[in-house]
């Protein structure tokens, strides 16, 4: 199977942890390089994230793991990039 590249979720999360720890959580896992994670929406008891992963070769089922252990939850899978390198997203003529 090729490895994952990228990896874009959308997930709700508790306000503790703070974003900080919680991007900085999923960054320490395996195959992930390196994280974004920006708040889309603050709701009375939960955030919701719009979280990014990059890296060689990310275990999407550690990363759902690490943010359920986080309290997260995962709403979607928005974007995933798989193969030996990243694609960018391209505009064709029919949008």
């Amino acid at each position: 199977m090729p490895p994952v590249k990228r990896l874009v979720l959308d997930l709700l999360k508790p306000y503790d942890p703070d974003i900080v720890e919680f991007a900085s959580k999923i960054a320490e896992a395996d195959g992930v390089d390196g994280v974004n994670a920006a708040v889309v929406e603050n709701d009375r008891d939960v955030q919701n994230v719009k979280l990014t992963a990059e890296g060689a070769d990310i275990d999407p089922e550690y990363v759902a793991d690490a943010i359920a252990d986080l309290g997260g939850t995962v709403h979607s899978v928005d974007e995933v990039v798989c193969g030996e390198r990243l694609v960018e997203e391209r505009r064709t003529p029919q949008e």
